[in-house]
């Protein structure tokens, strides 16, 4: 049983440490693909952020926030697959708060080519989220195993 939950952590980890180990190989100086993408997704965000709560959003370097990307993926993988709860609280930090800006579905109609892959790629990202919330609540559940000695019972005359 050990051995297939194992396997499953591995598994389920990989789509984010592949994922991050690409990112952090074609990251060069401008931050690479991931950054080219990215950019008009963050600034479409923060205007419609800045416009909602009328304050001026800092400007963030995209190149920077694809940085985080990687390590959050990277470090909450690697923490997950070893059954760490830190790794997926991590990895549904990095769906929380990356999947609504990157899979931008709801600026497009439904009629729009771009509105059913962003939908699918976020409903996608949805179900991983699911099941993080799954592995925490059952690593929540489970009783730690405690090491006391118990007491000798009395032997009857």
């Amino acid at each position: 049983m050990g051995f297939f939950s194992f396997l499953g952590r591995v598994l389920f980890a990989s789509l984010f440490i592949l994922s991050a180990w690409q990112m952090f190989n074609d990251f060069g100086v401008d931050g690479g693909p991931a950054a080219t993408e990215l950019a008009p997704k963050l600034h479409l965000a923060k205007s419609h952020l800045s416009s909602r709560l009328g304050v001026t959003l800092p400007s963030v370097e995209v190149k920077q926030v694809v940085a985080a990307i990687v390590a959050l993926k990277g470090v909450g993988g690697l923490l997950f697959v070893i059954g760490n709860i830190f790794g997926a609280y991590l990895l549904a930090f990095y769906l929380v708060v990356v999947s609504p800006i990157l899979y931008d579905f709801y600026n497009y109609g439904p009629e729009e080519r771009h509105f059913s892959p962003l939908l699918t790629e976020f409903l996608q990202s949805v179900a991983l989220f699911g099941a993080l919330l799954f592995f925490i609540g059952m690593k929540n559940s489970t009783p730690t195993k405690r090491n006391l000695k118990r007491t000798p019972k009395p032997k009857a005359a």
